[in-house]
């Protein structure tokens, strides 16, 4: 089992910036990846970015781009998404979630931090 919280949600205005953290405890060794989701208010959840939890390889989605980095501090067992130049369409409640090594699926998730930007 691995358990994940959440922080650093709230609220920000247009252009400006948050990081999110996500802590993850428990078997930490079966993760192979940690990924963000967001979930807006009558939206499907979307992924948004992942790194990997041994190498640090990342992805973000088109959208983020150039405006969100996730990245990892392997010794806090945290994984960080900083989002800068934040848009009101990324208002959403916001996910980790761990992917096991045995899986290859995000089998545990975070109880979500809301983001909202105002315009």
């Amino acid at each position: 089992q691995v358990q994940l919280v959440e922080s650093g949600g709230g609220l920000v205005q247009a252009g400006g910036s948050l990081r999110l953290s996500c802590a993850a405890s428990g078997r930490t060794s079966s993760m192979n990846a940690m990924g963000w989701f967001r979930q807006a208010p009558g939206k499907e959840r979307e992924f948004v970015a992942r790194i990997t939890w041994s190498g640090g390889t990342t992805y973000h989605i088109d959208s983020v781009k150039g405006r969100f980095t996730i990245s990892r501090d392997k010794a806090k067992n945290t994984v960080y998404l900083q989002m800068n130049s934040l848009k009101p369409e990324d208002t959403a409640v916001y996910y980790c979630a761990a992917q096991t090594i045995t899986t290859m699926k995000y089998e545990y998730w975070g109880q979500g931090t809301q983001v909202t930007v105002s315009s």
